[in-house]
């Protein structure tokens, strides 16, 4: 037992010395070789290793004005890759370091179009519909003026109707099992909304379907 013990020791010491080798020869560069390998990464469609080269990056060189271009190159791949919640991380990212003035109202509107994209399951996904909606709401009152406002409207009205929808499919469903007072209940949360669940055909694929290409 003893022997294999030590056995088992000698190859984890072994790994990890190969991993401390490697994992050396990815510190110390210049931003713009981290910019090269994390472009390249994109290129070659390893978003994970773009992701790992950046916090490299961003750890080594806080200050360059290259992180700039790479948060905003990085947050649009994750989107092309339909990976939302990266892509939202990366648009708050740029928000929280360099985003001002008509650059921060872009950024603001695309971590509302990820989380719109990122929503997939309407029973799941309860939660984020909410905050998406708060989110969005709280965009048209910040740029009241903004180009963007149609498709916010339109994100909006698209996932109050999910939930007048889902709404309506739970009261449906306790209905067939005899539980009413259940089905008034969630029927009762659509009364406030000037949408009508008999006003809403129901779509042939997801109603949250893209609508922002």
């Amino acid at each position: 037992m003893i022997k294999k013990i030590l056995l088992v020791a000698f190859v984890l010491a072994l790994f990890n010395g190969c991993s401390i080798t490697t994992t050396k020869s990815e510190f110390n560069k210049t931003a713009l070789s981290w910019y090269i390998k994390i472009t390249d990464s994109i290129t070659s469609k390893e978003l994970d290793k773009a992701d790992e080269y950046y916090l490299s990056m961003r750890s080594e060189h806080t200050k360059s004005k290259l992180l700039k271009t790479t948060i905003m190159i990085l947050a649009h791949a994750h989107m092309d890759a339909e990976e939302y919640l990266m892509a939202n991380y990366y648009f708050g990212e740029y928000n929280k370091r360099f985003a001002i003035g008509d650059r921060r109202e872009y950024a603001e509107f695309m971590k509302l179009k990820a989380a719109f994209l990122g929503i997939k399951d309407t029973n799941k996904d309860q939660k984020l519909m909410m905050d998406t909606i708060t989110n969005a709401n709280k965009f048209l009152y910040t740029y009241p003026f903004s180009k963007y406002s149609p498709l916010v409207n339109t994100v909006i009205t698209r996932l109050k109707m999910s939930q007048i929808l889902l709404n309506e499919n739970v009261a449906s469903l306790y209905d067939r099992i005899g539980k009413k007072e259940a089905a008034k209940k969630y029927r009762a949360k659509n009364m406030s909304s000037p949408i009508k669940a008999s006003d809403i055909s129901k779509p042939d694929t997801n109603i949250l379907t893209s609508i922002t290409n």
